[in-house]
């Protein structure tokens, strides 16, 4: 059975490349950033948000944070998708 050109293409396309891969790569490396600065603030910190006071860790104040950063963003690309269904060929 003779090979079809679109795949060849497929099968030669570089790993970087790729559309899923060109997407994850950036979130790996700051998160892998993120996570190392997270965990190398060890010591505890008095948090005030607005009126209660909170003792704890730096390192869990920082990994909420983070969290709650990485829930936005997938917010807010969830609704950019919703909005705009994906082009067909």
């Amino acid at each position: 059975m003779a090979r079809s050109r679109t795949d060849d293409q497929q099968s030669h396309t570089p790993f970087h490349s790729r559309p899923g891969v060109r997407r994850l790569a950036p979130f790996a490396l700051i998160t892998a950033i993120a996570l190392v600065f997270i965990f190398e603030n060890r010591e505890s910190v008095k948090i005030r948000l607005l009126v209660p006071e909170v003792t704890m860790p730096l390192w869990g104040a920082l990994l909420i944070a983070w969290a709650l950063g990485i829930l936005g963003a997938v917010i807010i690309l969830r609704r950019r998708t919703d909005r705009h269904p994906p082009r067909q060929r």
